[in-house]
């Protein structure tokens, strides 16, 4: 176990950018599990008098134009920016892993999947998500499901390719070949060989998830805006880009940080999980 951290300390100390990067998601993490200790002032209390404060004293990233404090409302948005991320990325497992390994192992199944997750893909992402939100309502939880549907497509598609690989493997049709069946092959053969590629593929769909969420909201389509959120503080701000132009600065800076913390994190993943590039990332 010692040597296990040793190794990976030492893979991280090559990659300072990588470890920045992770260093930064904890960040946002322990800011989003204790936010209410963080905060120093609740996210949604109006102070007329204090509004569009710069930086500086007691708000540490100024105030809005409602006299409520950013740095308080960044933190909170940590909280939004976690629950989409989580939320997207369990529904586009759960939803892309079974039609992947369903469509790779009964062919005529997988062809009528196949073409129905194209079609999905052939839409413009931000397209499709604001289509579907027209049809859901706004909400946090329809934007969850808005953006999984989109990830889902590339999700069933990398376990479709996975599993078609897994399937003719040597071991697989010898378990075949002694009886065993289709939910214990699935079980004990391709799905556990799926989680490396699964485990980079979640990072990715977070970071996209990310964005994809704050399109949403900055259009007024995901969250309500009476929640704090990085693309609600982002829409509300707009307007005063020449005033108070900390107001977009501070959760656009989170919203970039996060996305592209989350892509180091997963290069990285990549290179230690796939065996073409694990003996490079070890040196």
């Amino acid at each position: 176990m010692t040597a296990h951290l040793i190794s990976l300390t030492r893979q991280f100390a090559m990659r300072p950018l990588t470890t920045l990067g992770a260093a930064f998601l904890v960040l946002v993490v322990l800011s989003a599990v204790f936010a209410p200790l963080i905060a120093p002032f609740p996210p949604d209390a109006i102070d007329p008098v204090n509004r569009l404060l710069p930086p500086g004293g007691a708000h540490l990233m100024g105030t809005d134009h409602f006299g409520r404090d950013t740095f308080s409302r960044v933190v909170y948005g940590a909280r939004l920016a976690l629950l989409i991320g989580v939320g997207v990325v369990s529904f586009s497992l759960a939803s892309g892993v079974p039609i992947g390994v369903l469509s790779a192992l009964y062919p005529r199944l997988g062809r009528v999947l196949m073409r129905m997750v194209d079609v999905l893909m052939s839409f413009p992402s931000l397209l499709l998500a604001l289509g579907l939100i027209v049809i859901l309502g706004q909400g946090v939880f329809n934007a969850i499901l808005a953006i999984g549907l989109i990830y889902l497509t590339t999700t069933a598609r990398i376990v479709y390719g996975v599993a078609l690989r897994l399937r003719a493997e040597p071991y697989v049709e010898a378990a075949r070949s002694m009886g065993a069946g289709t939910w214990w092959v699935v079980t004990r053969h391709i799905l556990p060989n799926m989680i490396s590629p699964l485990m980079v593929q979640a990072s990715f769909v977070f970071a996209f998830a990310q964005l994809g969420a704050a399109a949403l909201d900055f259009l007024g389509l995901g969250a309500p805006p009476d929640v704090p959120s990085w693309g609600n503080m982002l829409a509300e701000s707009r307007i005063y880009i020449t005033r108070a132009s900390w107001l977009l600065l501070w959760p656009g800076m989170m919203i970039v940080l996060t996305a592209f913390s989350l892509n180091l994190v997963g290069d990285w993943l990549r290179d230690r999980m796939d065996p073409r590039f694990r003996d490079v990332v070890r040196k």
